[in-house]
């Protein structure tokens, strides 16, 4: 797995209680990867009211780039929702972000980060 995989994981609930499968996007750097055992990744979500926030990329489907992410609804990857989970648990690779939302995704994780 790698940067920009669009993968199906069980994304844990902030009050601690086991959360449901969902979508998620790597967003780790690919050198750690690897070496530690866990992955941080960012949430997406088909609420798409966050859309456009700064730091939320918005994913539109029926676009080349939307179809390479195997998503297969709108949605929003939120970088407001970070979180770290053992590599192992993720239960499928859905698909990878190109290039240019890649860059996009650096965007929204600057924004959300406070990072110049």
């Amino acid at each position: 797995m790698k940067r920009g995989d669009v993968v199906l994981v069980r994304f844990p609930h902030p009050s601690g209680v086991r959360g449901k499968k969902r979508p998620a996007v790597i967003v780790q750097s690919d050198a750690y990867a690897g070496v530690v055992g866990t992955l941080v990744v960012a949430e997406i979500t088909k609420n798409l009211t966050m859309r456009s926030d700064p730091a939320c990329l918005f994913i539109e489907v029926n676009t080349p780039d939307g179809k390479a992410t195997g998503l297969v609804r709108d949605s929003v990857v939120s970088c407001l929702v970070l979180v770290t989970v053992y590599a192992d648990a993720i239960a499928q690779v859905l698909g990878r972000l190109s290039p240019a939302i890649r860059q996009k995704l650096d965007d929204c994780l600057k924004a959300a980060l406070a990072l110049p």
